[in-house]
């Protein structure tokens, strides 16, 4: 890998870290000719199923779009970076999971949707009524009143599940 501060050829690494849920290797190198460190990031590339949109007509994934809904709904909330990619990578896990080749961009919005809910109901409910086109006040009140009927992210985490789930070992971080 190249130098980016003096585009030398020689680098070496110094140290390897999975990062954002063991689905990225993080590295940091050190210029063999500047001695200037910094930081990669290696990933798989994998091919993302098509979306479909509402209109029918398909397009190919963009995880910025994806991003850029994240942000717009989390906007001045308590919720990290790190949050935000976390569950932008579990989305990114059931595309993969699927094994569809194509992917109707309703499916995209409720799982954007359950991960807004776990991370910040203000977010869940921002992204509604833009999702699901809100036309007034009752749309707000009647979503708002679901969410309040149902339990909270805490206390879902808390409670002992009726069958057992199968969890994902833990990776290093």
């Amino acid at each position: 890998m190249r130098c980016p501060f003096c585009n030398a050829d020689d680098t070496k690494v110094i140290d390897s870290r999975l990062a954002n849920e063991g689905y990225l290797v993080r590295r940091r190198r050190e210029c063999l000719t500047c001695a200037e460190r910094y930081t990669t990031f290696e990933s798989a590339e994998l091919v993302m199923p098509r979306i479909i949109k509402s209109d029918g007509s398909r397009e190919p994934f963009d995880e910025e779009k994806l991003r850029s809904g994240f942000t717009r709904s989390l906007e001045k909330r308590p919720v990290g970076i790190e949050e935000i990619d976390s569950a932008i990578t579990r989305i990114k896990r059931q595309f993969r999971t699927t094994g569809d080749r194509e992917i109707p961009s309703e499916k995209i919005g409720e799982w954007v949707m359950e991960e807004l809910k776990s991370l910040d109901e203000v977010g869940y409910v921002r992204y509604a009524s833009v999702y699901r086109s809100f036309q007034d006040i009752n749309e707000f009140r009647e979503e708002i009143e679901r969410l309040e009927n149902e339990p909270s992210s805490e206390l879902k985490k808390k409670q002992i599940p009726l069958i057992p789930v199968e969890e994902e070992p833990e990776t290093k971080k």
